[in-house]
């Protein structure tokens, strides 16, 4: 009778990338997101009121929606928040009251 004695040993055939060989460390970019304008301040047509991603803060009279949720000013004035139910819920609006016209 004979005897065999089998001994596989599998190794690895891909070096094992942690996460230090793939990654490198890299930070984003920064999105520099936030409230730019706060209430009470004087702001010209085409301002950056809010950069936001989705829509926390909501546009109201003299402001507009930009395609990344950015809020923007119509016109030249003073930036004004305020709080509004809508649905059952408050939510946050911006609005810019216009200079008056001399």
């Amino acid at each position: 009778m004979l005897n065999f004695k089998l001994d596989l040993q599998f190794f690895a055939h891909k070096k094992g990338g942690g996460s230090a060989s793939t990654n490198r460390n890299h930070d984003s970019n920064s999105k520099n997101r936030g409230v730019k304008k706060y209430g009470g301040q004087i702001v010209n047509a085409g301002n950056i009121l809010i950069r936001q991603l989705g829509s926390k803060f909501f546009a109201g009279s003299n402001t507009y929606f930009g395609k990344d949720y950015t809020i923007n000013a119509k016109c030249n004035g003073i930036v004004e928040y305020y709080r509004k139910k809508v649905n059952r819920k408050y939510k946050t609006f911006v609005k810019v009251i216009e200079f008056p016209k001399t």
